[in-house]
């Protein structure tokens, strides 16, 4: 007996699109192909949907502990399962910051009582603990190990070649990267205060991330570690990333690929105003490229809520970040619809690129013996995103009232059911992912 069955949908399979039925037992898939619906305690009617390997979104602020006036684990989740995600990986700026085994072991237990998905921390870096990070990053609930290289929300910081190449030398796994150069940031902070948000790109300007990756680099080539750049932006680093893929892998996030300046900054003022910044249509074009042909190895939400009072406060003393777990999918479905990449590659960038990236075992993949994790969606349905929708504590998104073509249907991970048609069901029972270290 499946406990669960998926049937009749179009599965996105390692070999491609299949008209096929998927059976789960014990969290885990068990059958694909042609089976017997008698044979299952529950069927899913997956007919005219697409049934795709559970999306993970490697870059989320969930705020929790210390900041849960924003968000927390549970809301943040929830956002999660609502938005189509079944896997998020957290990361470490809270308060205080997430930079010890025993702050770690307290998100990985809290999680266990409130997240809706399955849930992964990372572990910051900081310089007083760099040469301690190797044991850091193999405890359980770790993603790894995540360096601010510039300064963004929250005080963790480690912006020194020499105590960054420390960082490098402590460990194995791949370090993950907000890449900006600091030193630029603190000489360029106020020449820009008088023009408004619509400065922001100015002030933390292409130069000042190509610098900050150029650096990464030749430290990762120096140490032989490797790396994955979060939220890249710029047509400057692209050339970069591309000639070290050796050792390099990056992110993008969908907002970077759907908002432009100057306009969404006239438009949104502070709720477009995110680290690094929404930049103009040549920035846009170049990761679109880096898209398309493949250099890209994951989108990341950088889902990161402060308050609508936070928000209102002048830039630049404005909190930088926008909610964004849950509009990961809708976003990159209605790209989709229009032409823009292919729902394979989506699958590529959300769940198989994830599981490569980190080494997470047992997910990103419709394959047998892997976790039964499905975002299942319906391509032609026709939704308007809203902040009513949100499920966010900070109650609204960039994205308000934006008409797409896509949508997530339902979320089950690990054969759990939780959500189906915008309702969460059950009840919060999300495992800390595992790794191959």
């Amino acid at each position: 007996m499946f406990e669960l069955l998926l049937k009749g949908g179009t599965c996105l399979t390692p070999s491609g699109r299949a008209e096929v039925d998927v059976g789960v037992s014990g969290g885990r898939i068990t059958a694909i192909g042609a089976l017997d619906s008698s044979q299952a305690k529950t069927v899913f009617d997956a007919k005219g949907l697409h049934v795709l390997p559970g999306v993970v979104d490697p870059q989320c602020h969930f705020r929790e502990p210390g900041l849960t006036h924003k968000e927390d684990i549970g809301s943040g989740s929830a956002s999660a399962a609502l938005g189509g995600v079944t896997t998020f990986f957290e990361m470490p700026n809270t308060h205080p910051n997430t930079d010890s085994a025993e702050r770690l072991a307290w998100k990985v237990a809290r999680a266990r009582e409130t997240s809706w998905t399955d849930f992964a921390f990372f572990v910051g870096a900081t310089n007083e603990n760099a040469d301690t990070l190797g044991a850091l990053e193999v405890l359980e609930g770790c993603s790894g190990v995540k360096m601010f290289c510039g300064s963004s929300t929250g005080t963790l910081l480690v912006d020194k070649p020499e105590n960054q190449r420390r960082v490098m030398k402590s460990g194995r796994r791949r370090i993950s990267c907000h890449s900006e150069d600091e030193a630029r940031l603190q000489e360029r902070k106020g020449m820009f205060a008088d023009q408004g948000v619509v400065a922001h790109p100015e002030l933390r300007d292409e130069e000042c991330a190509v610098l900050s990756t150029r650096n990464l680099l030749a430290l990762a080539r120096e140490t032989g570690r490797r790396l994955h750049i979060l939220h890249v932006t710029t047509a400057g680093e692209i050339p970069l990333l591309e000639a070290n893929k050796d050792l390099i892998t990056f992110e993008i996030c969908p907002q970077h690929l759907t908002l432009a300046a100057p306009g969404c900054y006239e438009r949104l003022g502070t709720l477009a105003q995110m680290n690094p910044p929404i930049r103009d249509g040549r920035h846009q074009a170049a990761l679109w490229h880096a898209v398309r042909s493949g250099l890209v190895d994951v989108l990341g939400s950088d889902h990161a809520p402060h308050s609508l009072e936070e928000k209102a406060k002048p830039w630049p003393t404005s909190p930088s970040g926008m909610p964004g777990v849950q509009t990961l999918v809708p976003l990159m479905l209605n790209h989709v619809h229009e032409g823009r990449l292919s729902l394979e590659r989506f699958v590529d960038l959300t769940s198989a690129g994830p599981a490569r990236v980190f080494g997470m075992r047992r997910k990103g993949r419709m394959a047998l013996g892997y976790d039964a994790d499905f975002t299942v969606v319906d391509l032609n349905a026709k939704r308007t995103i809203t902040n009513g929708w949100s499920k966010s504590k900070c109650g609204w998104t960039p994205f308000d009232g934006m008409q797409v073509t896509g949508w997530p249907i339902a979320t089950i991970v690990r054969g759990n059911m939780v959500m189906r048609e915008g309702a969460l069901q059950g009840a919060a029972s999300g495992q800390p992912v595992q790794f191959d270290l």
